[in-house]
């Protein structure tokens, strides 16, 4: 029992007959990972947090004060769709991929093409985006599976340098310029609602296939490759789809933007876009999928606070990386999810 159950149980003693018993003893006693319940008050218990999150976000643009922050929450969205593909990609794939910028680029310059010279609908534009987009990316850097850890990481992240050199250097699609405007979205509510369906989406559907075979069998690469392969799965194979998923979402994010902003240009390869990701995913807490995506919702908004002093933005970036990996390492999501699991009740002995 820890120190602060201590102190509440000395201040209040315990009724005859009863004593305090952790919320979830029952549930982790019958069930790990299946809903197993036997009361409304389990069911509230394990769906409670899904709920709270699903219309905490539903409402979040209903109480913005003005059309500027409702757009800080459409570029928050963004950023949380690529701390979401990094978190994918590094703790269920093996892959730490810090070119989220290369993602962006290319998912916002596929989509942007159709609708600027083709004069696509721009629904069907950041589908196009999306899909090709990530399938693009997976081509190009399917050479470097092979390569592990840091090896990985810095062939991605020089990616989005590389690229926006080609564009200027050659002049092709808009070069220092850029192109537009490009068809943008109906109205204010469909940027922000679009997003945070995609969001949600993108945060369930994931956490649903991590826990089914195809799930298990990315983070057996992640963990063993060798044995993954001496079962007869290709590695290459297994990291490539880990990948094609992982850059759906960092796509997306790209080709949402360009229709956000209604412009197409270099600016989508900003190092912004591969570092607050990692920023976010630190914060929030690594490897829950969820976690990343507060840490952008947070970090994001703050960002635009300090949009006055330049640069030294990165230098918050930073500090949130120092701090939470010095002071709090398992990130916001992973303390909250331990303190809600340490709630008690009075329980008949």
């Amino acid at each position: 029992m820890t120190g602060a159950t201590e102190a509440t149980a000395g201040a209040s003693p315990a009724p005859e007959g009863r004593r305090k018993e952790r919320l979830d003893r029952g549930l982790k006693v019958r069930t790990e990972g299946l809903y197993a319940v036997n009361s409304y008050r389990e069911i509230t218990y394990l769906v409670g947090p899904r709920l709270l999150l699903i219309l905490g976000l539903a409402v979040l643009p209903l109480l913005l004060p003005n059309l500027y922050w409702q757009r800080v929450l459409c570029v928050a969205g963004a950023y949380a769709l690529l701390a979401i593909s990094f978190d994918f990609l590094a703790n269920y794939v093996g892959l730490v991929c810090v070119g989220g910028a290369f993602m962006t680029g290319v998912g916002g310059f596929t989509a942007g093409i159709f609708t600027y010279y083709l004069h696509v609908p721009w629904p069907i534009s950041i589908l196009l985006g999306t899909v090709l987009g990530a399938a693009l990316v997976t081509l190009i850097w399917l050479p470097s599976l092979p390569l592990r850890g840091i090896y990985f990481a810095i062939l991605t992240f020089m990616f989005p340098f590389l690229a926006r050199g080609v564009i200027l250097a050659l002049g092709i699609l808009g070069g220092t310029e850029g192109l537009g405007p490009v068809a943008g979205m109906d109205n204010i509510w469909i940027e922000n609602y679009l997003v945070i369906v995609v969001l949600l989406v993108a945060v369930f559907g994931l956490r649903r296939l991590v826990g089914e075979d195809a799930g298990i069998v990315l983070r057996g690469v992640k963990d063993n490759d060798m044995a993954v392969q001496a079962s007869g799965i290709s590695v290459t194979r297994t990291k490539a789809k880990g990948l094609f998923i992982g850059s759906l979402a960092g796509c997306f994010a790209g080709a949402y933007i360009v229709h956000l902003y209604n412009f197409m240009g270099t600016s989508l390869f900003a190092t912004d876009y591969s570092i607050l990701p990692i920023a976010a995913a630190v914060m929030g807490g690594s490897g829950t999928l969820a976690g990343p995506m507060l840490g952008a919702l947070i970090l994001t908004p703050l960002s635009e606070l300090l949009r006055g002093f330049g640069q030294l933005r990165v230098v918050l970036y930073a500090l949130v990386l120092v701090g939470f990996i010095l002071f709090k390492p398992e990130g916001l999501l992973n303390w909250l999810t331990r303190k809600y699991h340490q709630f008690e009740k009075w329980t008949k002995v």
